[in-house]
């Protein structure tokens, strides 16, 4: 296994916003109940279709109105064997509304103006929960479980396959070495704990070295998602060579840890422009940080807040 050599416009430094907390701003702002926080049951019925095509539109809308870039990032998070198995679905279902999601998000970007460039990702999910290393695999059972997933989106038309919450490096290696096996670029976002660790207590830092040196940094880059700031900040070591590996970040709005998120009623959507300022100091560290986006508890106010601290003259 080679690294991957990318034509990705992310990869190249063109700065892309993406989107926020799907699962959260459906949950909390639009009131729908989203059994094992899935989304992807929403591609089944015309009413579910315009409720996430409308999602979409609302952050497209933001890059258009700064001629930016933008990262279509698929509904699919829960679209895999074990989580479609405990809401009715087989691989036949499981696979059709996989293609179903990429080709809405063909249309929207067919249908974008003042947006550009737009790229194109299947988005997976880990096989158990991603806040808690309870379903650890080896990274020849990860390969196996998530090569099902991701034989779909190669088939469709995305730009490149993106596993977000990974709470392992077995199960990083082994999405990327199914995605290198059908000739698909991949991304692998993991997720930290209030520690800057990932939930199995591997450091962030040797998590990417460990993940890059077993598939012979064959990622087109890695991501952190589904923690704040405040969470990983204190341990991107400036000057540290694998901080260049770190090209997007979807940050909750929230200072709280997984298990106080798993347990409250409410949204905490903490504090839109703060996050902004967030992204901005981020920047100056990570010097490949070009997809920005957001996870749990944002929405597209924080999104704006993003784009305003980190595009054009208001970067500044």
């Amino acid at each position: 296994m080679t690294r991957f050599r990318s034509t990705l416009p992310q990869v190249n430094g063109t700065t892309l916003l993406t989107d926020s907390g799907l699962e959260t701003t459906l949950i909390f702002h639009d009131g729908l109940d989203l059994p094992c926080f899935a989304a992807y049951p929403l591609m089944e019925t015309a009413e579910g279709r315009a409720v996430l095509r409308d999602y979409f539109q609302r952050h497209l809308a933001i890059a258009s109105e700064r001629s930016a870039g933008f990262l279509l990032e698929s509904p699919t998070w829960r679209a895999s064997r074990d989580w479609g198995a405990q809401l009715g679905h087989g691989p036949d279902d499981l696979a059709r509304l996989n293609n179903d999601a990429i080709a809405m998000l063909v249309d929207l970007r067919d249908d974008a103006t003042g947006v550009g460039p737009i790229v194109i990702s299947g988005n997976i999910g880990p096989r158990g929960d991603g806040y808690v290393a309870d379903a650890a695999m080896t990274a020849d059972e990860a390969e196996d479980y998530h090569a099902e997933q991701i034989g779909w989106f190669a088939q469709s038309e995305v730009d490149l396959a993106t596993a977000v919450t990974l709470s392992t490096v077995a199960e990083g290696v082994g999405v990327i070495r199914a995605a290198h096996r059908v000739d698909l670029p991949v991304v692998v976002s993991f997720t930290t704990e209030t520690d800057g660790r990932l939930p199995d207590g591997t450091p962030l830092g040797r998590a990417i070295e460990q993940t890059d040196a077993l598939t012979d940094g064959a990622a087109a880059y890695f991501m952190v998602n589904c923690a704040h700031p405040d969470h990983f900040r204190p341990v991107l070591d400036t000057g540290t060579a694998w901080l260049n590996r770190i090209g997007g970040v979807r940050a909750n709005a929230s200072r709280m840890s997984h298990a106080e998120l798993d347990e409250a009623e409410t949204l905490d959507a903490g504090d839109p422009a703060e996050l902004g300022r967030d992204y901005r100091d981020l920047r100056q560290i990570l010097p490949n940080l070009t997809v920005i986006g957001g996870c749990c508890g944002t929405d597209h106010r924080h999104i704006e807040a993003m784009a305003d601290r980190c595009l054009g003259h208001n970067a500044a």
